[in-house]
């Protein structure tokens, strides 16, 4: 089951069963990816612009970004 977690500007996806667990978001950016809380998404934690540049560095797709108000991806 996919999540979103959104900070008004963009929504971050997260499909869990996706995930290869590389650790390449939180290692980037743990001030928005943070394993260890809850919920483990904090897009308040750094502006769009470097949490989109994160997310396109997912590896396995498990994590997808789209600006709110434009069509959301599948």
């Amino acid at each position: 089951m996919k999540k979103e977690y959104t900070n008004g500007d963009i929504t971050v996806v997260w499909k869990p069963d996706v995930c290869q667990h590389s650790a390449i978001c939180w290692k980037g950016l743990n001030d928005v990816f943070n394993p260890q809380a809850r919920p483990w998404i904090n897009v308040e934690g750094a502006d769009s612009e470097a949490i989109i540049a994160q997310v396109e560095k997912c590896p396995s797709g498990a994590l997808s970004w789209f600006r709110n108000g434009d069509e959301k991806p599948a």
